[in-house]
């Protein structure tokens, strides 16, 4: 299966949004076009440097401890009032530019029926491994009905954010296929490098599978009301860039393609897509390919040099560079203001070279950052004019 990208999409795909969607409404106060995360994802000048945080709802954040307290991290995701209060508390803390909705990317995988529970300190654990091909055979489909309380969850957030927008994320499938063969984190994820290699047939069945169950979840995100939405592949840096363009980019450009009449390069005026791994310097431009209107940047290079890459590498449809996300690097968020605020003003002036930039991590906020420390850089993004010289 080759790559898939816009090209191989129709020219000028009509947008399938719902006619009340923020990206399509007229109402004042509920428009999220012209917020400064949307203008900079389309590579157009925001009002203001736009920035949110991965992982900004969370254990960093006091009130977020005390609505979670007793209550497990599965439940607490598909708890629609819960979900709502969490996703706006930074919101609200730090005056970011985009909400995320507050989820798990193991969430789609209980919704359809797979044994799973996120574990304290470990992360989630799957009740068996999912390696064979009687194992994957076995799997249960998602039902769309089973995501109804996503959409109400994502309905009620959007109702209360007005003109900011939200992110809705899925879990991109080399990663959660990883879990399933796994059946736990993992370091070295030799279990679905393995099988990827070793029974080619069983893979691509299996990284099929977690790849509708995640277009699913990010299609009704979008369509209850989140205005762009972000692919994690926390572990694709585990791979080689040939790996990634055999075995994985085909099935994240299927999860693109679940909404591909909503979202990405061939919707004008549809949700912005973001496509995020860590340690994916060496094939960032695999990623754009996959059909993702940015890309987001770790910590190992600068935005500058993702952008010279992005560049050099155009695609199937002849894009080259794209909008980027990041990079400031989570590790100085503990670091002395001075050493924190040089290391931010560099990856603003970085993301300069970039066709539109969204300041964010490098990856998520560590549990015991100070949010305080989260406030002041986002006041200080907040501050830095635009590159054009416009005012912040």
């Amino acid at each position: 299966m080759g790559p898939m990208s816009a090209a191989n999409l129709p020219p000028e795909a009509p947008s399938a949004l719902p006619e009340d969607h923020p990206l399509r409404t007229r109402e004042a106060g509920r428009s999220t076009v012209d917020s400064p995360l949307l203008r900079a994802l389309r590579g157009q000048r925001p009002s203001r440097r736009p920035v949110w945080f991965m992982r900004q709802a969370g254990r960093s954040l006091p009130e977020y401890r005390r609505v979670r307290e007793g209550i497990g991290m599965l439940e607490s995701c598909l708890r629609p009032d819960l979900v709502t209060e969490i996703t706006l508390q930074p919101v609200r803390r730090h005056d970011v530019d985009a909400a995320i909705f507050f989820s798990d990317i193991v969430v789609p995988l209980r919704l359809a029926g797979v044994d799973v529970e996120i574990q304290p300190g470990v992360g989630p654990v799957l009740g068996a491994p999912v390696c064979t091909a009687a194992d994957v055979a076995a799997l249960p489909e998602l039902e769309d009905g089973a995501l109804d309380v996503i959409r109400e969850a994502v309905a009620a957030t959007v109702a209360e954010l007005g003109t900011t927008p939200l992110i809705g994320f899925a879990g991109a499938p080399f990663t959660l296929a990883a879990y399933m063969v796994e059946g736990r984190p993992s370091r070295d994820h030799f279990g679905p490098r393995r099988l990827m290699h070793a029974d080619p047939a069983t893979w691509a069945a299996l990284a099929g599978w977690a790849a509708r169950v995640s277009g699913q979840f990010l299609r009704a995100q979008i369509e209850a009301g989140a205005s762009a939405a972000q692919l994690f592949d926390s572990w694709a840096g585990s791979l080689s860039a040939a790996d990634y363009l055999e075995h994985v980019q085909p099935h994240s450009a299927a999860t693109f393609a679940h909404v591909a009449d909503l979202a990405g390069p061939a919707v004008p005026g549809g949700a912005p897509l973001l496509h995020f791994g860590t340690g994916t310097g060496e094939f960032l431009p695999l990623m754009r390919d996959a059909g993702a209107d940015a890309v987001g940047v770790d910590h190992r290079i600068t935005l500058a040099e993702a952008v010279r890459r992005l560049a050099a590498a155009p695609g199937e449809d002849g894009r080259g560079a794209v909008p980027v996300q990041g990079n400031i690097d989570p590790a100085l968020l503990g670091a002395p203001w001075e050493v924190l605020e040089a290391h931010v003003r560099e990856v603003l002036a970085s993301g300069d070279a970039a066709p539109g930039h969204v300041v964010n991590l490098a990856h998520g906020v560590p549990p015991q950052t100070d949010p305080d420390v989260l406030t002041r850089v986002v006041e200080l993004v907040h501050s830095v004019p635009t590159r054009e010289g416009g005012a912040a």
